[in-house]
């Protein structure tokens, strides 16, 4: 049985929403806005970008069973659980930056990969089918 993307990466996202939103609230009771972005980035690279990545692959892609939609997927599905928790840590002053930074970059640049992978996913559907587009 082939794997739907938008599923998944719907399902992805209605997750970190929720934490997104646990935290806003834990933020808003305890008055202390310390993990402001933390919350931003859990709500817009969590929760929002999963949710473009959904409806890219259930309006536009499919799921073509290409191995850059795997590659596109875990390397999303590893790099923004990194990118927050390290975040998390930086600004719940648990780690220093100097350990994190590194960290946060590798998680950055993978999340931006991830990114570039479904732009190249998206170039080769519509060139495979330019009346789709």
């Amino acid at each position: 049985m082939e794997k739907r993307m938008d599923r998944s990466y719907l399902l992805t996202g209605l997750g970190y929403a929720i934490v997104g939103l646990l935290l806003g609230i834990h933020m808003a009771a305890s008055k202390n806005h310390g993990q402001l972005v933390t919350h931003a980035h859990i709500m817009l690279v969590g929760f929002l970008l999963s949710f473009v990545y959904a409806l890219c692959y259930k309006l536009w892609l499919g799921s073509t069973g290409h191995w850059l939609e795997k590659a596109q997927f875990y390397l999303y599905q590893l790099a923004t659980p990194v990118l927050l928790v390290s975040l998390f840590l930086l600004y719940g002053q648990f780690v220093a930056m100097e350990v994190l930074d590194p960290i946060l970059a590798i998680a950055s640049i993978a999340v931006l990969l991830s990114l570039v992978c479904l732009k190249v996913l998206v170039i080769m559907r519509v060139k495979k089918s330019p009346a789709a587009s």
